[in-house]
């Protein structure tokens, strides 16, 4: 496999409702969706979808949710070879997603805590290794210092937030964070970095890569999209500043499309609406 994604999986609970919950108050919401989710796991379905071929290593619960989790991953062809399993609860996560299309969440980790890294393979030939911070530092590292070995690229899409090792800042490629992630990290980490600026766009290389605007249905997992997305296209071949394009494509679609309908999130429907911003 030409990509590894070492990270969470959550089954997401998502309500919709008129506007966020402020302290203490009760708010009448429209529906909720049940959905696979788990940064890792998001990134690495995202990639799938778009053509790479995934490799993806987690733990899930012995429950219901870690079935249909591990289902997922094999509906989308990701390899789950090295997919690890404890007794108990998967992760999850709550998301309430307002009438704009922006949300809060809360995680619960679950088994996502309990990835043995010993147990974990970087195999010979793997381009890129995709990390997040939802599983322990320490799984981050010791999965860094294998793909160093192998001679594959690490990134790190460093969120939620937290002071990183020192021990793993040196093996990091590129860090990935949004703008609340950027400033978190802004006067502590010299490390070549991509910021993702919403409908502004990606900071990168000391430019502004303008998105598309589009309208917004929910900008939940987001960013996962473009990162599965970007991802997919440095393992074939595609340059950094290319590649964004593209994942910012994707981003626009997955954000303008209710969560049941971005399975079609195929590499010709991102070519084809890439077709129809003639400046791109």
């Amino acid at each position: 496999m030409s990509l590894l994604v070492v990270g969470s999986l959550h089954l997401d609970v998502i309500v919709r409702s008129p506007h966020l919950p402020i302290l203490d108050e009760t708010v009448t919401g429209s529906a909720v969706d049940y959905v696979f989710g788990g940064k890792g796991g998001n990134q690495a379905v995202a990639a799938a979808r778009l053509g790479a071929k995934v490799s993806f290593v987690g733990c899930v619960g012995t429950d219901q949710f870690g079935e249909v989790l591990r289902k997922e991953l094999q509906k989308n062809e990701v390899d789950i070879s090295q997919l690890q399993a404890v007794s108990g609860a998967s992760g999850m996560s709550v998301a309430i997603v307002d009438a704009q299309g922006n949300y809060g969440a809360v995680i619960v980790s679950a088994a996502n805590l309990q990835i043995q890294a010993n147990q974990i393979k970087v195999p010979t030939g793997t381009k890129l290794v995709l990390l997040q911070n939802e599983v322990p530092a320490d799984v981050n590292v010791a999965v860094a210092r294998k793909a160093k070995a192998v001679g594959a690229s690490v990134w790190l899409n460093a969120a939620p937030a937290r002071v990183l090792p020192n021990d793993l800042l040196q093996l990091i490629d590129l860090l990935i964070v949004n703008r609340v992630e950027d400033a978190f990290y802004k006067t502590t980490l010299e490390v070549d970095r991509l910021t993702t600026l919403g409908s502004q766009g990606v900071h990168y290389a000391g430019q502004i890569i303008s998105g598309f605007d589009v309208n917004v249905i929910s900008t939940h997992g987001a960013g996962d999209a473009f990162l599965g997305a970007l991802a997919a296209q440095l393992t074939q071949g595609v340059s950094l500043i290319d590649g964004i394009t593209f994942a910012q494509a994707t981003a626009a679609l997955h954000i303008s499309q209710p969560a049941d309908k971005r399975t079609w999130l195929t590499p010709q429907r991102v070519q084809s609406f890439l077709s129809s911003w003639p400046s791109r």
